[in-house]
């Protein structure tokens, strides 16, 4: 017999619920708007722009987080996030964020100074400010904090990261337009407002959740909003499949008994789907390091949210749409010889 972590028979109201998870969902996404509105909305460096330096400093050198963030302001440098890479506190790797230097403080004057000096000597000019930058940032942290080693610097300019948000953008619109007609095609156009609507959800959700924890929106998390509408489009369209089925079968039955009761019978599928993956993603997320945390993290809310959504958004958004535009799921009767027959 193959596994069910669901008892077959299991009968949970499900769309007897969806009043109240509408109201929990408009909240969370309204909470979300509201901290984005007082708050902002945090971007990293690939769609801000700015440069990103790795450190690693030298075993016995006292360093944190407030004496590199309390240098960069006090030298002049913007905007700066000082984040420890490593998990060990043995190890005194951190990641330093900027995005400029401030006209008239000490860290300008230092770039003018060297830029000078590089120009004057014929160096090209091609990326020199943002490398001068850097130089300066490591001359000022050796002077003052002590010895480190540079692992890794990366600059965006400010328009890569307009042309890398407005790209982000345009992708996650083409992929909602491709799931509208192959949804609309796979089934009928009556289906396919749902799915959109609940991958959308889901996006909106996984955002309102993430502005809330202040997370940084950067490039990983973009690539883990893609994968959580490809995720929760798999399991809206299982659901969708049983409940075209039972549609067919149970033709005098209650719709909203019917989608419930395809919902119960996907239930075990669902759940195994959506744990089995949610493991994956927690061994990401504890084992992974720093670069892949911000995915997994993105993901592991992401998996929660579309599971949630297939159950008690698509699936409701179709009740209402077949009660609306549709026989408002009326029993249909097949007519025999002299008698009314129903298929049960």
């Amino acid at each position: 017999m193959p596994f069910e972590i669901v008892p077959a028979g299991t009968h949970i109201d499900f769309l007897g619920k969806r009043q109240i998870c509408l109201v929990i969902s408009i909240g969370l996404i309204v909470l979300g708007a509201v901290f984005t509105g007082v708050n902002g909305v945090k971007v990293g460096l690939d769609f801000a722009g700015g440069t990103e330096v790795q450190l690693l400093f030298d075993e016995g050198v006292g360093v944190d987080e407030q004496a590199l963030r309390d240098l960069t302001d006090a030298k002049g440098f913007t905007s700066v996030q000082v984040v420890r890479f490593s998990d060990d506190e043995s190890i005194d790797e951190f990641v330093i964020k900027f995005l400029d230097v401030e006209e008239g403080s000490a860290a300008a004057a230092e770039v003018a100074r060297r830029e000078a000096d590089a120009e004057s000597e014929g160096e090209s000019a091609i990326g020199l400010e943002a490398n001068t930058r850097v130089v300066v940032l490591e001359s000022f942290i050796e002077q003052e904090i002590g010895p480190h080693t540079e692992q890794r610097v990366e600059y965006v300019g400010p328009r890569v990261g307009a042309e890398l948000r407005e790209d982000g953008a345009l992708a996650l619109l083409y992929s909602a337009i491709m799931i509208l007609i192959y949804v609309a095609f796979r089934f009928s156009a009556r289906f396919a407002p749902g799915a959109v609507v609940a991958v959308i959800h889901d996006l909106a959700i996984t955002a309102s959740i993430l502005v809330i924890l202040g997370e940084e929106f950067d490039l990983r998390i973009l690539a883990a909003m893609l994968a959580i509408l490809g995720y929760s489009l798999n399991d809206t369209i299982i659901i969708y499949d049983r409940i075209r089925e039972n549609m067919e079968l149970h033709t005098t039955a209650d719709l909203e008994a019917t989608l419930n009761m395809s919902v119960n019978q996907t239930l075990s599928r669902t759940v195994l789907t959506s744990v089995t993956t949610l493991l994956t993603l927690l061994s990401l997320y504890f084992v992974g390091g720093e670069v892949i945390r911000p995915f997994a993290e993105t993901m592991l809310i992401g998996v929660l949210v579309g599971t949630y959504s297939s159950i008690f958004i698509a699936s409701p958004l179709l009740l209402f749409l077949e009660q609306r535009y549709g026989d408002g799921g009326k029993p249909k009767p097949r007519k025999g010889p002299g008698v009314n027959k129903a298929v049960v």
